[in-house]
């Protein structure tokens, strides 16, 4: 009776995505950092250039299977917040609350931290080649850009969505200008760099499971639509269409920019280069250098974008349902905008940008996200056969969530052996959540608390418009 009651008096986001922008919003959070910085960690731990082709192309099958996975579940279940919604809705209540504090603490701001740096990194790179850039430099540039993009969200949804459809144009022109100059060359007969690409001295089997995650960042924007699912315009339609169309669209150009790297650089330029795009625009045509880098950062810039917008409605669904402090679910009341949701990961993001690496941030956080959709689409299994009755506008067949399902944990379980540490504190992450739940959350908070939180927020409001009005008055 208390959750129909709240989901009876619970406030909800505007409609104001159609299909367009829902495919601009796939597109762009899944081209970004990923295919400018992961193929250095997929050759890197595959161990040679053969293997790392066929990860980025099971990575994509893989992708598309959870995308169809979650277009189920997006058209089963008609609310916002992604996997948080999706594992509450089907597996309950302790595993939803685990993954709400492993994204806080863990994935979301890990995330954003190695996309800021990787926009640092490929804006500075040109200005030092062919040195590396400063690292303090990339950090100070990355979290300035964080900063901007969470002033972009907080002001306007309906901005921050046209933003993301012009910066998933320049993202696809990123790739062409890589794709076509690789492809000329290949077409002329340099193959040299394909020849003996399965060489077996170089196989790292043990290391697969980080190749595996390093490849899946880069496709790992394909769940986006499932966080705005209430924002969507005719969502039945909408979103098994855009997940379809933008995941093969993103894989066809993934798999082409990865043969045109190697048409150009060898997997010793791979290995030792920082921001391969500029590599490769260093050995493949002198003119564009300083475009390609551009592209590319303002493609970093459309994820970060995207991944924002996203996250934000995670904490706005999971106040709505009980799972967080209610001041999440506010939204502006002149702007529409879950401003305090969005200003919540600022101070995480930055503490990681400070002290993080890309790569040990990538693996940190990538064993919690892949625990976690793993979940879902087994939750999906469990919720055809618990609730037949509901209606299912869109249906895979049951292959594709169980072979999905396995391979996510099999390969999470692998991880272990692959990178322990960092592997091990984001599982130590995952498990701190336990005594959280049920210490504060399964309980009822005393209204004593529950009265002091409500006035204190009333009054950091108050204090918010004040300030406010005083800079504009300024």
């Amino acid at each position: 009776m208390e959750r129909a009651k709240r989901e009876e008096e619970a406030v909800f986001l505007r409609k104001k995505i159609t299909l367009l922008r829902a495919f601009s919003l796939l597109v762009g959070s899944m081209v970004g950092s990923g295919i400018f910085i992961s193929p250095k960690g997929v050759l890197k731990n595959s161990g040679n250039v053969g293997v790392s082709l066929i990860i980025w192309f099971a990575c994509g099958i893989l992708s598309l299977f959870g995308a169809l996975c979650y277009a189920e579940l997006a058209t089963r279940i008609t609310k916002s917040g992604g996997h948080y919604i999706y594992v509450l809705e089907t597996l309950g209540p302790l595993p939803s609350f685990l993954f709400l504090w492993a994204e806080y603490f863990a994935i979301r701001p890990a995330n954003s931290a190695v996309i800021a740096l990787a926009f640092g990194r490929y804006v500075l790179e040109p200005f030092f080649t062919p040195c590396a850039a400063p690292p303090p430099a990339v950090k100070v540039v990355a979290l300035l850009t964080y900063y901007i993009i969470l002033t972009l969200n907080s002001w306007s949804v309906s901005w921050s969505a046209r933003l993301q459809n012009v910066l998933t144009a320049i993202k696809l022109l990123a790739l062409v200008l890589i794709i076509v100059p690789g492809m000329m060359l290949l077409g002329q007969g340099h193959t040299e760099n394909f020849q003996d690409i399965f060489h077996s001295q170089s196989l790292a089997l043990d290391k697969l499971p980080l190749a595996f995650y390093s490849g899946m960042f880069a496709y790992s924007g394909w769940f986006q639509t499932s966080f705005v699912r209430e924002e969507l315009i005719r969502p039945e339609r909408n979103i098994p269409l855009a997940v379809i169309v933008s995941v093969v669209t993103v894989m066809v150009g993934y798999m082409l920019t990865n043969v045109s790297y190697y048409t150009v650089l060898t997997a010793e330029d791979v290995l030792a280069s920082e921001a391969v795009a500029v590599s490769f625009a260093q050995k493949a045509f002198q003119r564009l250098v300083p475009v390609v880098p551009i592209l590319v950062a303002l493609s970093c810039f459309g994820t970060l974008n995207g991944g924002i917008f996203t996250f934000s409605r995670t904490l706005f669904v999971a106040s709505r349902e009980g799972q967080w402090p209610p001041l999440f679910s506010m939204i502006h009341i002149r702007r529409h905008t879950p401003l305090p949701a969005i200003m919540l990961m600022l101070p995480l993001v930055t503490v990681m940008v400070c002290i993080g690496d890309i790569y040990h941030l990538l693996n940190f956080f990538s064993f919690s996200r892949w625990l976690f959709i793993g979940l879902a689409t087994f939750g999906l299994i469990i919720h055809r056969y618990r609730h037949p009755e509901l209606p299912r506008p869109f249906k895979v067949p049951l292959f594709i969530p169980v072979s999905f399902t396995v391979i996510c944990l099999f390969a999470v379980g692998m991880s272990f052996f692959s990178d322990p540490v960092y592997i091990s504190i984001g599982c130590a992450i995952v498990l701190s959540g336990f005594p959280v739940y049920f210490l504060v959350v399964s309980r009822p908070i005393p209204d004593c608390c529950r009265t002091t939180f409500y006035y204190l927020t009333l009054k950091l409001q108050v204090l918010l418009e004040v300030v406010r009005q005083e800079i504009m008055t300024y």
